[in-house]
């Protein structure tokens, strides 16, 4: 039997999202909250398997959920967490994860329609792992796209010549050759490279791996600069 929590402000999501679980078998719903504070109660009296909350609540209707999630990681550590989200919000997905995945899920409200959706999430974090809303996944990689491309943008076209040579495996000297400039030029080129795309703090083969990395992910906007020259 795993045995629930949920913790919602909107009622009809709330009980909606009860109805869902009591019909199925193996599911125990405990209790239902409205807010933080009502949840937090609810946990001190009965250590449940996994909380399902919304990630905004009362009272200002933000990260709530998102600051509740850390307490009960805290205070509840065997307890998995399955959040909900009524949009596919990548920087939210980001604060909640960045003290780890294990034992935490991040869906769209959307999927408490989905019955097997909820369940694999249920099933998931209570077993210690983690799981994303597909739609999530998207905007982060999208998120990360736009990223990318934007500090790739910086780059001069000479840069982006040296970058796209990095990416092809060539070390500073071959480097050199194939552009006809001294290696202290594509030293130069290199430093430039790695300070616009904020990899300057990092120890020079972790740079050079990085760098290569940024490219790779974004390469059409290497050829398409490349190009222009």
């Amino acid at each position: 039997m795993t045995t629930l929590l949920i913790a919602e402000d909107d009622y009809l999501v709330r009980e909606g999202a009860r109805a869902v679980l009591d019909a199925v078998e193996g599911l125990e719903v405990r209790g239902t909250a409205e807010g933080p504070e009502q949840l937090l109660e609810l946990l001190a009296r009965d250590a449940v398997d996994v909380v399902i909350l919304d990630i905004r609540m009362p009272p200002t209707y933000t990260t709530e959920g998102i600051e509740l999630a850390r307490l009960i990681r805290r205070d509840h550590p065997g307890t998995g967490i399955v959040v909900l989200s009524q949009h596919a919000d990548p920087e939210y997905a980001l604060e909640l994860l960045e003290d780890g995945s294990s034992g935490v899920a991040y869906l769209l409200k959307e999927r408490l329609g989905d019955a097997d959706r909820l369940l694999q999430a249920i099933d998931e974090v209570r077993a210690g792992g983690s799981m994303l809303d597909p739609k999530i996944v998207s905007a982060l990689l999208e998120a990360q796209r736009r990223r990318t491309a934007s500090r790739l943008a910086g780059l001069t076209p000479r840069e982006l010549e040296v970058l796209r040579l990095m990416a092809s495996g060539k070390g500073n000297a071959a480097i050199a050759r194939e552009l006809t400039i001294g290696d202290r030029s594509v030293e130069k080129h290199s430093n430039a490279i790695f300070r616009k795309l904020g990899l300057s703090e990092e120890l020079d083969l972790n740079r050079r791996v990085a760098a290569v990395l940024f490219y790779l992910q974004r390469g059409e906007l290497g050829d398409a600069r490349g190009a222009d020259r």
